[in-house]
């Protein structure tokens, strides 16, 4: 799904997402009750939830949550703290040596502001982080987001435009922008 681009609710592509999403629920849930020690376990299961096995170097500590996972693309050295939470269905590309802190949420999907359409459709967009970027804890990306190189994200953030490459970029105050 483009970040121009809407997906209709009730049509094939929205079954067929669906259908991930509940496929990709039942792999996490099975993943965050596992030992921390089965490592083994814990590689398979990812592998499934992914659709390819972690690359090189990549932690991530349950609980993990994915509504899709086969769109969340980990580059190498990679570090997942716990409770992350990644709606991959637009797609979410990690850079190499990305570091996210513990209840960060990634968000590529929503729903159109306007009320006539907010039951209907699906919009959003892609998220690119590009390579060394530290994400605070309880930092939330939104669709269609791109973080440069280097850029840190602070602990509760809410990021709804692009972040420019060694930057800092802090903020979670919610302001009334237009009534409808």
């Amino acid at each position: 799904m483009a970040s121009d681009r809407l997906m209709r609710i009730h049509s094939a592509e929205f079954r067929a997402m669906a259908e991930r999403v509940l496929r990709a629920t039942e792999l996490t849930s099975r993943l965050n009750v596992l030992p921390f020690e089965d490592d083994a376990g814990k590689a398979d299961l990812f592998e499934r939830i992914l659709g390819s096995p972690l690359p090189a170097g990549v932690t991530i500590y349950p609980p993990f949550f994915t509504d899709h996972g086969l769109r969340l693309d980990l580059a190498e050295r990679v570090f997942i703290n716990q409770n992350c939470t990644f709606l991959d269905y637009a797609g979410i590309r990690l850079g190499e040596r990305v570091m996210i802190g513990p209840k960060a949420t990634f968000i590529t999907v929503g729903h159109p502001v306007d009320p006539r359409e907010r039951r209907g459709w699906l919009s959003g967009g892609p998220i690119d982080v590009a390579e060394n970027v530290w994400i605070g804890a309880g930092a939330t990306i939104l669709p269609g987001v791109s973080i440069g190189r280097d850029a840190v994200v602070a602990a509760g953030a809410v990021v709804a435009d692009d972040v420019p490459e060694a930057s800092l970029v802090t903020g979670d105050k919610a302001r009334v922008h237009r009534r409808w």
